[in-house]
């Protein structure tokens, strides 16, 4: 079995552009929550969203290129360019060294709504455009990455909800770890328009905390009421380890542990043994013991039920005392992109020994009690963390993480 490291990140989130960026707004406790009022124009119940940027790729990519991609691919290559240079890979490495890509993606909103319009108003669907059809794939992000990199390895999607991005990852350790590939670049990304989540807002899932927007997402606190979504993109870079030291590659860290459950119950209902499972497994994928892990960056998205689950399955495994918190008390939810950006955000807190605070944590309930919940900046030199994501459907992940030495 081979053991596969970590070589390259990138992050493009509403808390920066880049890692420097977002490694002083995790420090800070910065958040990157906004009120967006054309989400108010269109009849959203809520109209909070993390706020990121949409890149200007011109003189960056040919037309042609970018006339495939919507949002989430564009941001998703932003990401992947800063990991690539962080590992010190280039195009013409990749077309000399098979390398794979797999990222978590489970929507493709927009693309989808305006060609639907076009074609209702002009009755034609030449109108369209040749481009279209590569935006409105949920592929749409590896397809679009493989041809830009000409990536020739293994090349796929994973749309597994909100554990889409920590899927990715675990499945790129796979392949790694079988000896299947030798390296495979591993993300999530999530578009952030009017039009990717109207359909969760339906629900009553999101705060309605508009008055002060960066006090919205709660996540473990007992007057959280909803989550707040957001999006952008992440990259992991995994390679095997022989791969990255025949190279000279400086190694960030090491993959040691992968777990994934269903739970096989309600479809939108969280299940303590579920999770339960899902961290178990990774445990013991990993050769560790509870005890080994000094974080846990916790899936808990700020919904009354889901974070209380949450907690009392931490407590189930670790008891009270070992750091959690979660980074969407920041960013919001990053849905399918979160499994990925929130192994990259732990990735940049235990390279700078600071845990990044679960903000709005101000009173817990009957079940976050449990948990040793960071309400502040800690700092903290740590070695192994735990990452867990869980999405609809019952699909949980969780990953395990040691710093390299």
């Amino acid at each position: 079995m081979s053991r596969v490291v970590i070589t390259g990140l990138g992050i493009y989130s509403s808390l920066g552009i880049g890692k420097e960026a977002v490694a002083d707004s995790l420090r800070a406790g910065r958040s990157g929550i906004i009120l967006d009022p054309t989400r108010k124009e269109m009849g959203y119940r809520s109209g909070l969203t993390g706020h990121v940027e949409r890149p200007q790729l011109k003189g960056l990519l040919d037309r042609r290129s970018r006339i495939m991609m919507p949002e989430h691919a564009e941001f998703a290559y932003m990401s992947t360019i800063e990991a690539m240079e962080q590992a010190g890979m280039t195009k013409e490495y990749f077309e000399e060294n098979e390398t794979g890509i797999i990222f978590g993606n489970d929507s493709c909103a927009q693309p989808v709504i305006e060609a639907i319009d076009l074609i209702r108003e002009k009755k034609d669907t030449m109108m369209v455009g040749s481009g279209s059809v590569f935006q409105v794939l949920n592929s749409t992000v590896t397809m679009n990455l493989a041809t830009i990199f000409k990536l020739r390895g293994v090349n796929f999607t994973i749309s597994a909800a909100c554990a889409s991005g920590s899927h990715s990852i675990g499945l790129g350790y796979m392949f790694i770890k079988q000896g299947l590939q030798d390296r495979v670049i591993c993300g999530g990304a999530q578009e952030v328009n009017i039009y990717s989540m109207p359909n969760f807002d339906a629900l009553g899932t999101f705060s309605v905390r508009e008055d002060e927007p960066t006090k919205a997402s709660r996540p473990f606190d007992r007057d959280r009421d909803g989550l707040v979504p957001g999006g952008g993109a992440a990259t992991v870079i995994l390679e095997s380890l022989e791969s990255a030291q025949a190279r000279g590659a400086t190694i960030l860290a090491e993959v040691m542990g992968y777990g994934f459950s269903s739970n096989g119950q309600h479809i939108s209902n969280p299940s303590i043994d579920g999770q339960v499972v899902s961290i178990n497994r990774a445990l013991k994928d990993s050769g560790m013991t509870a005890a080994d892990i000094q974080y846990i960056n916790a899936h808990a998205t700020s919904t009354p039920a889901g974070d209380g689950v949450e907690a009392e399955a931490i407590y189930e495994v670790f008891g009270g005392k070992v750091p959690v918190s979660s980074t969407k008390s920041l960013t919001g939810h990053e849905c399918w992109m979160a499994g990925a950006s929130e192994v990259v955000y732990s990735m940049l807190m235990m390279q700078n020994s600071f845990v990044a605070p679960n903000i709005n944590f101000e009173n817990p309930d009957e079940h976050t009690a449990k948990i040793n919940v960071v309400p502040e900046t800690l700092n903290l030199d740590f070695e192994h963390f735990l990452s867990n994501s869980f999405g609809f459907g019952g699909t949980n992940s969780s990953l395990i993480v040691k710093k390299w030495k």
